[in-house]
């Protein structure tokens, strides 16, 4: 790193400390302030956030379990449109953090984040190879009732972190689908036909995405991912990869 890019993240880190004292950062994990001061998360908080361990499905990068091989049950049986993703945390020690990062407006938790999936993801994002990243984009009702998109924040962060650009708003969702949570596989699928439409018709830019990686908040079967994916292919991209922070399991 050269001396002005020293200085500028010197100063980067010395106004991000002076925010922290008039607006206190809360904790990813517990909501409370901070402790000790300048950090992004209490450090015993660290202890309970447990990390996709090995071994990991080859397609999704979910942990499996007794009985599943080189690929987890959800993909053993469909074929994804994505080449190959990964998920940062194990769902049941994030899922009320993601919660109020979703839900709640703690958009403060997103940096945090994306230097977690910078740290921990980073080797897998660089061998991808991709020219950039791609929020998950929400419906504009839901977007107007939120106030924010937490992939895109996630998204951004971690294209800080990782130097790549992010293009949040090459994917249009055009369909206000129903929440997946509420649904099977196929429901999911079904439900998620026609939501998405590429913004535009750059050819230049879309030769330069050859290689692309999605970003959302939570992996379960892959059904969003691989929406976009088949758009996305449909427009000239080659290869789709993804970047989630947390995994569940299938239906």
């Amino acid at each position: 790193m050269n001396q002005k890019n020293v200085i500028f993240s010197n100063m980067r880190k010395a106004a991000g400390l002076a925010v922290q004292l008039l607006f206190p950062l809360r904790c990813p994990v517990c909501d409370e302030i901070v402790t000790p001061f300048g950090e992004k998360i209490c450090l015993p908080c660290m202890r309970k956030l447990r990390y996709v361990a090995s071994p990991r499905c080859l397609r999704c990068g979910k942990g499996l379990e007794d009985g599943e091989k080189e690929y987890c049950h959800d993909c053993s049986r469909r074929m994804h449109y994505f080449v190959r993703g990964r998920a940062l945390y194990e769902y049941g020690s994030v899922a009320p953090s993601l919660y109020r990062f979703k839900y709640e407006n703690r958009r403060e938790y997103a940096d945090f984040f994306g230097e977690e999936l910078a740290a921990y993801l980073g080797d897998f994002i660089r061998e991808t190879g991709a020219a950039g990243l791609i929020p998950v984009p929400i419906h504009r009702s839901r977007l107007r009732k939120r106030g924010y998109n937490q992939a895109e924040l996630l998204a951004k962060a971690l294209g800080r972190y990782t130097g790549l650009p992010v293009y949040a708003k090459l994917v249009k969702r055009v369909k206000n689908t129903a929440p997946l949570k509420l649904l099977n596989p196929q429901e999911r699928q079904n439900n998620l036909k026609k939501a998405f439409h590429i913004v535009g018709n750059d050819v230049k830019l879309m030769e330069k995405l050859s290689s692309v990686v999605l970003v959302d908040d939570i992996y379960t079967t892959g059904s969003t991912v691989d929406e976009m994916a088949s758009v996305l292919l449909e427009t000239g991209v080659e290869k789709v990869y993804f970047v989630t922070l947390a995994c569940g399991r299938g239906v």
